[in-house]
Parts: C-alpha cells; structure tokens; sequence
C-alpha cells in the first residue's frame, strides 16, 4: 500500500506542492499530524509540526525558532480533497488563518486576500461561506478557551 502524500494548494500565490519532505507522525480517520523543515529558510522559524483536523477543516501548526522555542501557534483555515486510489490528499489553504502568540495575543490574518480571491472569481461563494464558518468556529473555540482540545495532538509530540 502507498503511503500518503499531502499536497498544499494555495489559491494566492497560485500553487499546488508536494509536501515531500514532511514527516507523518501519525494519522487516523480524523487527523494527520506531521513535523516539517521550512520549505524556504527564514531566520524566524525554522521547524514546526502541523495537525491536519480533518473534520473541523482547520490545520493547526506550532512553527518553532531555531532554538527550539515556540515562536507561535499557526491556524489555517481549509479544505480537503482525498483521493483514495491516488493515496493522495489536496489541503486547499482558504486564506483566512489565526495565529496565536505565547504570550496570548491572537492575530487573525489573511482576510482581505480572502476577499480578493472572491472578487477575483478565485474562490467560489461556497468556499467563502465554508471559510467563514470554519473560521467562526475556531474563533468561537478559542474565546471559549477550548483550543488546548486542537492542541492536544502537537502537544504530546513536542520536538
């Protein structure tokens, strides 16, 4: 049996890649939990591992300093595509993201790209309301102080 290969799509910049380098550390029915290098170095980050929640359409990543610290909790919006004959699933990054610092500040980010991508025909109206719910529910999850259950899985397997 194949293994799995995940593939990020992004709708802005245009781009479909094959996560080639990241590792599957775990996956069941309902989420894929992997660890990664960055794809292009960058002196903030250097690392992280990401959990794909495949019911909630959100992927929750920790991106780590290259001390090994917690830079910040990175939370993308998006859709899933998987192809069982192929082995294959397509995360559609829909723009809208959440991102969460140490020290408890939250930044929502992205969604005036969002709003581009659907003037611009890129996104259909279906996706911004899939984007926007997925979106209200995990700024609902986190004002309730329920996003250690999305950090659950990372949590257990710090780097």
């Amino acid at each position: 049996m194949a293994s799995l290969q995940i593939y990020r799509k992004r709708i802005l910049p245009p781009e479909c890649l094959l996560l080639k380098d990241d590792v599957i550390v775990e996956q069941n029915d309902s989420m894929i939990l992997t660890q990664w290098k960055t794809l292009r170095p960058k002196a903030a980050f250097s690392h992280g591992s990401s959990c794909y929640l495949l019911k909630e359409g959100i992927k929750v990543s920790k991106f780590y300093r290259p001390d090994n610290s917690l830079l910040y909790w990175y939370c993308d919006i998006v859709d899933y595509e998987y192809d069982a004959q192929q082995q294959r699933l397509t995360v559609t990054d829909l723009l809208a993201d959440v991102i969460l610092y140490p020290d408890g500040r939250m930044k929502v980010a992205d969604l005036d790209e969002l709003a581009d991508a659907l003037e611009r025909g890129l996104i259909s109206q279906a996706q911004m309301c899939l984007c926007l719910r997925r979106l209200n529910n995990l700024l609902s999850l986190i004002d309730r102080d329920k996003f250690d259950r999305l950090q659950a899985h990372l949590n257990l397997r710090d780097l």
